[in-house]
């Protein structure tokens, strides 16, 4: 699904030099190449507050912690995502309030969204799924009719662009009071190990989460607040600082694979292409279709025998994940999602795919029906 060796290959020298460097210098924890990564992250993300941390869940849930939700509150997401948006929700003793997503973009069906509010309601989460912008606009419309805080799950969409009604474009996890972001290996912008950060606007959140991040302490061995051990290690940020420089070619990479499978699937019946929400660029971290008419785990099966990878996000829904399960949702209580783990799968999409890979892929593909 990923080449990282490939990947690694194309820039190994500096990343290797970047290592190196960090290992002469033995200052593995907080070194000075975390400070350099989140400045230049920053920069990327329109001058954002960034805080690193150990990786994408703990982003989120230091970003809970830091805008004080309190235990029993609730907390809006979809149901339709990684398990990890709901697991820190869950672990802080908040409630998560699943809502169900749109059947074409994956994402939070904004439409649902008030009808899920109550007194107890603090927060959205909206996830920016496969690599495109929830609709934000609507979202922080209803969020501050509400006094709710946004908090975005952006680790599948770094480097995408969503753009408001009067023209403001505004990026990926920075549109919310915070944003949140993974650097798990095989995401758009990966290191070598585990590896998080959250962005903000906001000053006073950001010092906030960043004590929280690092025990509660802003001064050595002085703990103001109860707060937890995630922190970005050295190693991974200089990797981080190398392949930051080629995030826009690894974004328009990903788009040229997408434009290929577009153009060459575009016949097959038996499956629908990604559609484009019309107000978000797309990072594609996932080029996901949907099959139709056909048994979705023998097109599957017929793919792996044919050495060509593919996987399925999610098999199985939040609501019906046995963590999560609430008397009151059953089968049938969030129908656009559960039509979608049944018919998903994503294809394999990465930085070093060659064209006679894209075709070989597609040729099976566009024959699979003389095999079903």
């Amino acid at each position: 699904m990923v080449d990282l060796r490939g990947q690694y290959l194309r820039i190994k020298d500096e990343v290797d030099s970047a290592i190196n460097r960090v290992l002469m210098s033995t200052a593995f924890i907080q070194g000075p190449e975390v400070k350099e990564f989140a400045k230049a992250l920053s920069a990327k993300t329109q001058n954002a507050h960034v805080v690193t941390c150990a990786n994408g869940t703990d982003a989120l849930q230091v970003a809970m912690m830091a805008l004080g939700l309190n235990r029993g509150d609730e907390v809006i997401l979809p149901v339709h995502t990684y398990v990890a948006t709901a697991e820190v929700v869950a672990l802080l003793g908040l409630e998560p309030v699943f809502v169900d997503v749109d059947k074409d973009t994956f994402n939070i069906d904004v439409k649902q969204i008030e009808g899920k509010i109550t007194n107890r309601t603090k927060a959205i989460v909206p996830v920016h799924l496969y690599g495109q912008c929830a609709d934000m606009e609507p979202i922080l419309d209803i969020a501050q009719r509400n006094n709710l805080f946004v908090i975005e799950d952006a680790a599948q969409a770094i480097g995408a662009t969503y753009t408001f009604s009067n023209g403001e474009a505004k990026k990926a996890g920075t549109m919310g009071n915070a944003g949140t972001t993974s650097f798990f290996p095989s995401k758009n912008l990966g290191c070598f190990g585990d590896g998080g950060a959250i962005f903000t606007h906001d000053g006073a959140l950001a010092e906030a989460m960043h004590m929280i991040s690092t025990h509660g302490q802003k001064i050595k061995y002085h703990h103001d607040v109860v707060g937890i051990n995630s922190r970005l290690d050295t190693l991974q940020a200089a990797i981080l600082n190398v392949k930051l420089k080629f995030l826009e070619e690894y974004t328009n990479k990903r788009n040229e694979v997408a434009a290929y499978y577009d153009k060459a699937l575009a016949a097959c019946n038996f499956i629908e292409r990604p559609a484009r929400a019309l107000n978000s660029t797309h990072a594609f971290h996932q080029y996901t279709l949907k099959t139709k008419g056909i048994d979705r785990d023998h097109f599957k099966k017929y793919l792996e025998d044919n050495g060509i990878p593919s996987m399925i996000y999610y098999p199985v829904p939040l609501h019906l994940q046995k963590a999560y399960r609430k008397p009151e949702f059953g089968v049938g209580s969030f129908p656009v999602t559960e039509q979608l783990s049944k018919v998903v799968i994503s294809l394999p999409i990465h930085t070093e795919m060659t064209n006679e890979e894209l075709a070989y892929i597609c040729e099976s593909i566009i024959a699979y029906p003389k095999h079903a």
